[in-house]
C-alpha cells in the first residue's frame, strides 16, 4: 500500500500521439513520439504485439510524465504510457480519454 502523498506525486498526464514506428530489432516494442502540450517527447513501449503504428497516431494516451528517463534497447524513453492487460499479457489496451481534451491536461 502507498500513501495519498505519495500516490500524488505521480504526474499522470493527457498526450496525444503524433509519431510511432516499430523499434528496430524488437519484436514488442515502438517508438512513439507524443504531445504533452507544452512539449514533445517520445516514448518506449511494449505494445507492438496489440497495436500498429499506423492506429496509435491521433490516440490520445495516458502518461506517466514525471518517470526519470529509460534507455530501452538503446532508444531513450521520456515517460511511460499506461495500459491495461490480462496477466498473461494475450490482451492490452491502451489508457485513453473518452472524450478529447487538451494536451497535458493533468489526471487527477
Amino acid at each position: 500500500m502507498i500513501t495519498l502523498e505519495e500516490f500524488q506525486k505521480i504526474e499522470l498526464r493527457v498526450a496525444t500521439v503524433i509519431g510511432a514506428e516499430r523499434v528496430p530489432g524488437t519484436d514488442k516494442l515502438l517508438k512513439l513520439q507524443i504531445d504533452l502540450g507544452g512539449e514533445q517527447r517520445q516514448l518506449v513501449a511494449g505494445i507492438a504485439q496489440h497495436y500498429t503504428p499506423e492506429e496509435l497516431l491521433g490516440k490520445q494516451i495516458v502518461v506517466v510524465a514525471n518517470l526519470q528517463p529509460a534507455v530501452i534497447r538503446g532508444v531513450e524513453s521520456q515517460g511511460m504510457l499506461l495500459a491495461a492487460s490480462t496477466d498473461d499479457y494475450s490482451q492490452l489496451a491502451l489508457v485513453t480519454l473518452h472524450r478529447p481534451l487538451p494536451n497535458g491536461c493533468r489526471v487527477k
